[in-house]
């Protein structure tokens, strides 16, 4: 029972029924990737705000080292991938609506001219 306990619920990560339209498709479209910048740019700056107090308190580097620094490639390289899904969690409304109408198109039976 204990251990039952210990382990993380896991949660579905996709929401059932409808989304709710409050303006025209289009505009729920680019209020929910603005809205979903916006959540994330207050996590950065929170970030960066603590990274640069926390810098300057003990010393460790200077602004100028920031401007100077050479990535190595396997940090570019994570950096990357996170840049790829940071894209891919602000643009999720447009992939649904694309792989809704994909899902839509595979169940037709179309003749294509060839």
């Amino acid at each position: 029972m204990a251990e039952a306990e210990k382990k993380p619920i896991k949660l579905p990560r996709t929401a059932k029924g409808k989304k709710p339209i409050y303006f025209d498709p289009t505009t729920d479209k680019l209020l929910s990737m603005v809205l979903t910048l916006m959540g994330e740019l207050s996590v950065v700056r929170d970030r960066l705000d603590t990274v640069e107090r926390l810098a300057e308190k003990k010393g460790v580097f200077k602004v100028d080292d920031i401007e100077t620094y050479d990535i190595p490639e396997d940090v570019n390289k994570i950096r990357m991938e996170r840049r790829s899904a940071y894209i891919a969690r602000v643009l999720k409304c447009v992939q649904d609506e694309l792989d809704q109408l994909q899902q839509q198109g595979d169940g037709m039976n179309v003749d294509l001219p060839q």
